[in-house]
């Protein structure tokens, strides 16, 4: 941990090369430090004359195997959510290098690894089926006798050969 100075009631934050914490995603939701994994790596973003010489840009990796408690259709939300994120051994990759220090950058990805969980943990709203009204069905019956008398008049009349 880097500390703010002296103990003045501020909290001290992770310095660039401090090891890798948990997250905490929401109450009961955690994911274990061991699950996580970053590598740096130069950035294309932001950086000044430090751009070519200093790692800033962070790679996260989740792997999504070490949550094997989670529900099945939590883990499928997940997916479907990470998108072309997701690696086919269950790893979800993200990148981050909007920032020019590594420290800032290590923080929005794992901002944004949480935001991605919390949503893969909202169930969608089940959907209610529902029924068209009777003068919906038949504006849609009308419309369908409509197109059909326009296609019939495009016809040849019977015994007219071209």
């Amino acid at each position: 941990m880097v500390n703010t100075g002296a103990n003045d009631g501020r909290t001290a934050r992770p310095g660039p090369d401090a090891p890798l914490s948990g997250l905490w995603i929401q109450p009961g939701v955690w994911v274990d430090a061991l699950a996580l994994a970053e590598r740096f790596t130069r950035s294309p973003g932001p950086g000044g004359q430090n751009v070519n010489k200093v790692a800033t840009g962070v790679q996260l990796r989740f792997d999504t195997g070490r949550c094997a408690a989670w529900p099945a259709e939590v883990r499928a939300r997940l997916r479907e959510l990470a998108g072309r994120r997701w690696g086919q051994d269950g790893v979800i990759t993200l990148s981050a290098y909007r920032h020019r220090t590594r420290e800032r950058n290590r923080e929005d990805a794992r901002q944004r690894l949480v935001q991605l969980i919390r949503q893969a943990w909202i169930a969608p709203p089940p959907r209610r089926a529902t029924q068209p009204s009777a003068a919906e069905r038949e504006r849609r019956l009308m419309a369908k006798r409509h197109r059909a008398q326009t296609k019939e008049q495009r016809r040849p009349a019977p015994g007219d050969a071209d």
